[in-house]
């Protein structure tokens, strides 16, 4: 797998090996892409490959992305992203079609995506801490205790763990097996969780396998 490809979320089920032991798998659809730009060292000060993802209509996009993509001579795509390569492994063209006839059955992919958001969560759920005493008369079962000193330095130290947002954060899973793809209907079948919930954009690259 020499580039990234983009993808959606479908969601989990499970399926049966040959001795019977049910595996939990997530169901992609990914692709297909398109490269719409081609960046090099000597222009852009890097190399790398843009690559589009969802066919929308025009008026879903502003007019400079809309005028990119007529210039690539391309549909309007929702999603953009750009992936890292080497020069020598530039071998794609603007327009080309990316699609998940790179992966084969076997393969290790990363996986990357936001994660579910759960909105405003305690200390204890954010950052597991403990409880306090649970008798009666304690007036500390779920409070956060101390924040910091008082008159000297009379503030709170940034990236002290309070409450606060919980989730929806960029993530990536590592080294996910590719259990099985259906070239048809652009489907990969992947071993384990993935972030994020169904209809999730997901970002897939090769793994440690390659």
């Amino acid at each position: 797998m020499t580039i990234g490809i983009m993808g959606t979320k479908i969601g989990m089920t499970q399926i049966f090996d040959g001795n019977g032991l049910a595996i939990p798998v997530t169901i992609i659809k990914a692709g297909p892409c398109f490269v719409t730009q081609k960046k090099i060292i000597d222009k852009h000060g890097y190399d790398a490959i843009q690559v589009g993802y969802k066919i929308v209509k025009p008026n879903k996009l502003n007019k400079p992305l809309n005028g990119h993509l007529t210039k690539a001579g391309l549909n309007p795509l929702k999603y953009l992203r750009e992936y890292r390569v080497n020069h020598s492994d530039i071998s794609l063209n603007v327009g080309d079609s990316i699609s998940i006839d790179q992966l084969k059955i076997g393969d290790y992919v990363n996986i990357t995506g936001n994660s579910i958001g759960k909105g405003f969560a305690s200390t204890r759920k954010r950052h597991n801490f403990n409880y306090g005493p649970m008798t009666h008369g304690s007036k500390n079962h779920r409070a956060p205790g101390s924040i910091g000193a008082g008159t000297t330095p009379g503030r709170v130290i940034p990236n002290k763990r309070m409450a606060g947002r919980l989730g929806n954060q960029r993530t990536t899973i590592k080294n996910l097996e590719v259990i099985n793809i259906n070239t048809d209907d652009n489907l990969l079948i992947i071993k384990g969780a993935v972030p994020g919930k169904r209809g999730n954009l997901l970002s897939i690259q090769a793994g440690k396998n390659e």
